[in-house]
């Protein structure tokens, strides 16, 4: 099943189970890749939904760090709701020590020793690491692994 016909399907679902939040997020992700959609002139690959559903992931992560920091503990609730939505979709995350493994071997590969080489191990590890860890963990263990 494609994502756009799982999304349809959760939709569905969440408008009988009278789910708002759900709902709502649902069709903040359909809407987002459908503006995708329309901005590049083509349906949508997986790379390509991958990375609406990560910009998505990451407006939600950083809502949550705002309304925390103000206060809002009613907001950050709703919101961590709907990144459990988003993240239904998202591809299973990497564990610490299997992103710890990739950036090992991409550093071996490269060859890189030192912290100049920061970038071009980052420009190498992002593909393989796309939508299943987060860029923040990477870059530090990517850090150590050139210390």
């Amino acid at each position: 099943m494609s994502l756009s016909e799982q999304i349809m399907t959760d939709m569905k679902a969440a408008m009988k189970e009278k789910d708002k939040t759900k709902l709502n997020t649902v069709r903040m992700i359909k809407s987002a890749l459908m503006n995708e959609k329309i901005k590049l002139g083509h349906d949508l690959n997986s790379d390509e939904e991958l990375t609406v559903l990560n910009r998505e992931k990451k407006q939600r992560e950083e809502s949550i760090e705002d309304f925390a920091k103000a206060g809002r503990d009613d907001l950050v609730e709703e919101t961590k709701k709907e990144l459990a939505v988003v993240e239904k979709y998202m591809p299973k995350q990497l564990s610490k020590d299997e992103l710890d493994e990739i950036v090992s071997e991409t550093v071996n590969e490269l060859g890189a020793k030192s912290k100049s080489e920061f970038g071009q191990v980052m420009k190498a590890l992002m593909p393989k690491i796309k939508g299943r860890a987060d860029g923040k963990e990477a870059s530090a263990l990517v850090r150590d692994h050139l210390n």
